[in-house]
């Protein structure tokens, strides 16, 4: 390429600070997201009104077990990730980007609104892919949801950086983060990305007032160590509280894992007594079924609040967020 087109092209871009892979993009390209895109020197959100999936789910299935439950959400998507997990298993959607706008019916905000009041939905997730990189549609999602006395719950992986973050959780009521690891080279090497900038998004959101839950997916000999597990509840305990509902979650092999096996209930039950004995409250087993690890009990008598059965609840005994038994208050939005 002659010099005088390199200087242009250099003169045409446009770093994209939205994630802290800080993009730089030359006229018309799209960031590592497949999403965001350099159109005439803006960076533009090129699946702005376009959702690639829209369902009624119940609210544990996010999974959020210290919200609303037994509700229904308005689940929504569009494609595009900033991370490319090996494990990913909605990767068609979030690593396939292909004629998105061809794909898919144009739905103003309001109109995501809509369908929220139209289902009877106290709440709409943006989930199924990473939300935040279609950054502005999820921002006035959200912001047209509040302003018709819906609230809004964010399924992310929180690599996003501090001002875009800030500027988003004041229309966020509750969030279910996908912490990958407790491990920098897990995140380079499975996801494509760092633990840090995660950590950081965490304390943010409790910092914003956003009702926190956590996932961590356990895959076998990647991030399953008890040592591991230890790290990662100990950091939520210290600086998110031990009220922080933790979801250990099972893995299926899947995507670019397909040769890894499932992993082994044992695995699970041995990191959800880590996570208790670390002195953690709320700790739950997901893609398992599993009485103790899918209810919620009084963190303070013991009292059995909530029974669960997969996405089904079959039991609350809660009285305005509080344990009947003791009146003690429970960490969550229950009303």
């Amino acid at each position: 390429m002659p010099y005088s087109q390199v200087t242009a092209r250099m003169k045409s871009s446009i770093t994209c600070t939205l994630c802290p892979k800080r993009c730089v993009l030359g006229l018309n390209e799209i960031g590592d997201c497949g999403v965001r895109k350099n159109e005439s020197g803006t960076i533009v959100c090129a699946t702005y009104g376009y959702p690639c999936a829209l369902n009624i789910d119940p609210v544990e299935k996010k999974p959020v077990f210290h919200f609303l439950p037994g509700s229904s959400i308005l689940s929504m998507a569009t494609a595009g990730c900033n991370l490319h997990c090996k494990q990913c298993q909605n990767w068609r959607i979030s690593q396939q980007i292909h004629s998105i706008n061809e794909l898919s019916k144009y739905i103003p905000p309001e109109d995501i609104v809509t369908l929220a009041v139209d289902h009877a939905c106290p709440s709409i997730a943006y989930t199924y892919t990473e939300p935040l990189v279609s950054f502005e549609y999820t921002y006035d999602c959200c912001r047209a949801a509040h302003q018709a006395g819906k609230k809004n719950v964010l399924v992310t992986a929180a690599y996003i950086n501090p001002e875009p973050l800030k500027q988003i959780c004041k229309y966020v009521d509750a969030a279910n983060v996908d912490l990958k690891s407790f491990s920098d080279p897990f995140y380079e090497a499975i996801c494509g990305a760092r633990l840090k900038p995660v950590l950081k998004s965490l304390r943010i959101m409790k910092d914003s007032g956003v009702m926190i839950e956590v996932t961590n997916l356990l895959i076998p000999k990647l991030n399953d160590s008890s040592e591991e597990t230890k790290k990662l509840s100990d950091w939520l305990l210290n600086t998110l509280g031990e009220n922080t509902p933790l979801h250990f979650s099972r893995f299926f092999p899947q995507n670019q894992l397909e040769h890894l096996e499932a992993t082994p209930a044992e695995t699970l039950l041995n990191a959800r007594s880590i996570a208790l004995k670390s002195g953690l409250k709320h700790v739950y087993i997901g893609n398992l079924s599993h009485g103790e690890g899918e209810c919620t009990y009084c963190p303070n008598c013991g009292k059995l609040l909530i029974e669960r059965s997969g996405y089904t609840v079959l039991l609350n005994t809660m009285k305005n967020g509080c344990c009947q038994a003791c009146n003690r208050s429970v960490y969550g939005i229950w009303n």
